[in-house]
């Protein structure tokens, strides 16, 4: 590792790191939403003849293109929040808190992956995907994302809020969100439809706050006397 010498300045995080969690937050929102309108939960998502309209299709590919960028921004989101949090002494919590990240960003990943391969494996005839194996990546996907995935987010928030509070670099109003998000995201992620949406609510949230802090705490230019 070379030193930094006089006339070297240490990397600092870019300001534009700072909008890769509401860029996050926007594309991962509309992925949610794409993909609850795309292949809807209860008795018609069963079947596969109810999903062959191209819009249900058009809405579907639409989030599955989307997930790679979002996946991209919430790592620089990471980044951003680790750099706005600084050095953190409990070790433990910022394992969890960037393990769980890392989890969450896998576990994205491979729901869209399990819906893409869905929609491009042909039935017998060339046609539509067979009843089974639309049923079966169906579950996969909504499971990988609902069940394993949010509750990694929920990992996420609290690991967030335990350091924000404890080092106060979070307002409490923020903290007790961040609480109140990741038992939600716990336990009705698999129960309840749209709860999802509670993750990139409170990442756009924290981004903003990121945001408004680093802009109060820009350095001014000095002036000539």
């Amino acid at each position: 590792m070379r030193e930094t010498g006089p006339g070297r300045e240490p990397l600092r995080t870019p300001r534009a790191a700072g909008l890769a969690g509401v860029l996050f937050a926007l594309l991962l929102a509309a992925a949610i939403v794409l993909v609850r309108l795309g292949i809807p939960e209860g008795a018609d998502a069963a079947d596969v003849q109810a999903f062959p309209d191209s819009g249900r299709r058009t809405a579907l590919r639409t989030a599955l293109a989307l997930v790679p960028f979002a996946g991209i921004f919430f790592l620089w989101f990471v980044g951003a929040v680790r750099a706005h949090v600084g050095t953190v002494e409990d070790k433990f919590v910022a394992t969890v808190f960037l393990g769980s990240g890392l989890v969450f960003t896998a576990m994205m990943f491979a729901a869209a992956a399990t819906a893409s391969a869905v929609l491009v494996v042909p039935g017998p005839a060339g046609g539509q995907s067979q009843p089974v194996l639309w049923d079966f990546g169906r579950h996969l996907a909504y499971a990988l994302m609902t069940e394993y995935g949010m509750r990694m987010a929920a990992v996420f928030v609290s690991s967030m809020s335990v350091i924000g509070h404890r080092l106060g670099v979070l307002p409490r109003r923020l903290t007790v969100l961040g609480f109140l998000s990741a038992l939600v995201l716990l336990f009705g992620s698999s129960n309840v439809p749209w709860v999802e949406l509670v993750f990139p609510a409170w990442s756009l949230l924290l981004s903003l706050h990121i945001l408004a802090v680093n802009r109060h705490n820009r350095p001014r230019p000095a002036t000539a006397g």
